[in-house]
């Protein structure tokens, strides 16, 4: 499977090649620069690898939640991509993501991933690492405030995500002794959508790029 990703939804910019099982990733922390950085980013990759973009099988992309702004270049760059070469696309949960780069990082396998949303809020998903290696939500993902998050009972829960940088002592007084620690120095990676993305592509679970769309969460909140 030959299958390129890119993740735009916060300060970090990143796009990852997954070829045959074998990964490679541009990563850099570029706040406001995604729009001029992402676009070369792919086309690195494509030449290291010798590849053109109708070459793959498909595209993938972080859908969010994150940055309204971010989440939308994302969204637009692989819709027109994946247009131009006749591909489909897989969408991707960031806060997944987040959940799936820690237990690649630390094996940690239950996890509760939390971005800063502002304005007192955060964007908040529980995750469960199964034996396939991949992370499955628990929950909904929603949008909370960080007194009021909502988790299942279980215990040993590992906190990722720059909410748990922003809301530390709320979050953590809300989890109590269900949380094991937190690690929120880590960003989305495009490596960790592409390995996610790889797995939905075996079962079939791939979209036109006219079906692409982004994951806001506090739109959908308030809406309802």
């Amino acid at each position: 499977m030959k299958l390129l990703a890119i993740d735009t939804s916060g300060d970090a910019c990143s796009a990852a090649l997954l070829m045959d099982g074998a990964i490679d990733q541009l990563f850099e922390i570029a706040p406001r620069r995604h729009g001029e950085r992402i676009l070369p980013m792919m086309q690195t990759l494509l030449d290291r690898a010798g590849l053109r973009l109708t070459d793959l099988d498909a595209l993938a992309f972080g859908r969010g939640p994150g940055s309204f702004t971010g989440v939308r270049i994302a969204v637009s760059v692989i819709q027109g991509a994946a247009f131009g070469a006749h591909l489909p696309v897989v969408p991707i949960s960031t806060l997944g993501a987040l959940a799936q780069g820690q237990f690649r990082r630390g094996g940690q396998r239950r996890l509760l991933a939390a971005l800063d949303a502002r304005m007192d809020e955060v964007y908040w998903g529980c995750f469960e690492v199964c034996d396939d290696g991949l992370a499955a939500p628990l929950c909904e993902e929603r949008v909370y405030s960080p007194d009021r998050v909502e988790f299942p009972a279980e215990i040993d829960w590992y906190g990722v995500g720059s909410g748990w940088a922003a809301y530390a002592a709320r979050l953590r007084t809300r989890v109590g002794d269900a949380l094991f620690d937190a690690n929120p120095d880590i960003f989305c990676e495009a490596r960790d959508i592409a390995v996610m993305a790889a797995a939905k592509m075996l079962m079939g679970r791939q979209m036109p790029p006219e079906l692409a769309a982004p994951v806001y969460l506090r739109d959908q909140v308030t809406r309802t």
